[in-house]
């Protein structure tokens, strides 16, 4: 098992590559944020999914005993037909998306859902060694999976848990707090969101 340095100094323990059983417990709307993309800026509404690995416990804290191996991914929130959100939903369903379904897909739905995920390690330009989801699958019939372990945790903007946000990694926390809506939050009569160079105008 491989141990990685990161950025900040300490070091972090990879998920060893395979296939798990793992259920969905995290939906945070990180908000519109821009990125650039083949060297063209685009405004982008993401929104991360985290799931738990309940088979893989291991004790970070011991006051917290054994707690399951965690894992996230960042999508755009979009079902546009190219879009890697709905390619993971579809794969995840073992079905495509009507155009009805397609317009208005509550993807809070997930939460609480099985799957089987695919996890990979990948290498950074930097050279830094990371994990990720490559593909996602039904849990198959034969299989089971135990009881969630990590409670459900839901971020979004309609109702903002400040004190919860605290509690995410930075990573997670300064993602959101550079998004039009996060500044919108704060200083309401200040910022204005631009609609412009996103990529679809599905109503999530």
């Amino acid at each position: 098992m491989a141990i990685i340095a990161s950025t900040s100094g300490t070091q972090r323990e990879l998920i060893p590559a395979g296939t798990y059983e793992a259920r969905c417990y995290q939906m945070i709307h990180i908000g519109t944020v821009e990125e650039e993309i083949m060297g063209t800026k685009k405004s982008l509404n993401k929104v991360r999914i985290g799931w738990e690995l309940p088979n893989e416990l291991k004790v970070f804290r011991e006051e917290n005993g054994e707690q399951p191996l965690v894992i996230g991914k960042t999508f755009t929130l979009s079902l546009h037909e190219k879009a890697n959100l709905r390619k993971m939903l579809e794969s995840w369903r073992s079905k495509g998306f009507t155009e009805e379904e397609a317009k208005a897909f509550d993807i809070t739905k997930l939460l609480g859902v099985p799957c089987l995920l695919n996890i990979i390690h990948k290498v950074s330009k930097s050279g830094k060694t990371f994990e990720e989801i490559s593909s996602i699958s039904p849990l198959h019939k034969s299989l089971t999976i135990p009881q969630q372990i990590n409670p459900t945790t839901i971020w979004d903007y309609d109702n903002p848990n400040m004190e919860l946000l605290e509690s995410f990694p930075d990573f997670i926390k300064d993602d959101i707090k550079r998004s039009e809506e996060y500044r919108k939050l704060i200083t309401p009569n200040e910022v204005q969101v631009n609609d412009n160079d996103t990529e679809d105008d599905l109503p999530f």
